[in-house]
């Protein structure tokens, strides 16, 4: 599978004079660990509008799946009012696994899935820029092979320590009808929280080949008590 297909980004990375970071990367990775656990807590009770478009570029079928997204205080995934449009087959066998998949991911969580050092060994790679913002890039391996983990890359925005993306392969598939799934997720940050902004993902699967997943989050809101105690506050 080319890079290509799933890399849909603008990228300029550097390596700084002599190759050498600000920071030594064991403190990097340090203020990374203690800016998600930050924000972590802000995430509590997040909703935000989804849209799934999902694909089978050999049998030429597609679909698209609107739904509101909403993150629990510990930390599950549900989704309502779920609205499709498009071919069966995309749904049953694509869209509809990609969700079961992530729910079988998030059950029984222990230990969690979070990118740390307790469940995975970090590796820095240099210094670079995305959209904009200088990030730090680290190699990330998974200590152990567990459902829902991947070998891949972070890229940790230099400023804030917050995660901008990861991208990668998942060591072991959260489901035995994918037989390996690719992603890139993209975050934007606002106000102090890496929000989820995009995953492209190609998926093989058992039944239906290789499949084809963008997923694009928007109207992401979360409940305003860490600003002023009342009412909800949407991130524009």
């Amino acid at each position: 599978m080319k890079a290509g297909a799933i890399f849909l980004f603008t990228v300029a990375a550097a390596w700084a004079a002599g190759g050498s970071p600000p920071l030594d990367p064991a403190a990097i990775v340090e203020h990374y660990c203690a800016a998600s656990r930050g924000e972590a807590q802000l995430l509590e009770g997040a909703t935000m509008d989804v849209e799934i478009a999902a694909s089978l570029p050999k049998l030429q079928r597609q679909g698209r799946l609107h739904a509101l997204r909403h993150i629990s205080a510990l930390g599950r995934i549900t989704y309502e009012k779920l609205r499709f449009e498009g071919d069966n087959t995309v749904k049953s066998q694509v869209i509809a696994r990609y969700l079961s998949a992530e729910a079988e991911a998030q059950s029984g969580q222990s230990p969690s899935l979070e990118v740390i050092p307790a469940n995975y060994k970090f590796k820095y790679k240099g210094l670079g820029a995305l959209n904009g913002r200088d990030v730090h890039i680290f190699q990330v391996t998974p200590r152990k092979r567990r459902s829902g983990l991947f070998k891949g890359e972070v890229w940790i925005d230099a400023a804030t320590y917050l995660r901008l993306q990861e991208s990668g392969s998942l060591v072991k598939t959260p489901s035995v009808f994918l037989k390996r799934v690719d992603f890139v997720r993209k975050y934007e940050i606002r106000d102090g929280v890496s929000v989820p902004l995009q995953v492209k993902s190609t998926v093989d699967t058992r039944l239906a080949g290789t499949a084809e997943l963008t997923i694009d989050y928007t109207n992401f809101s979360v409940p305003a008590l860490w600003r002023d105690g009342a009412g909800d506050a949407t991130l524009q």
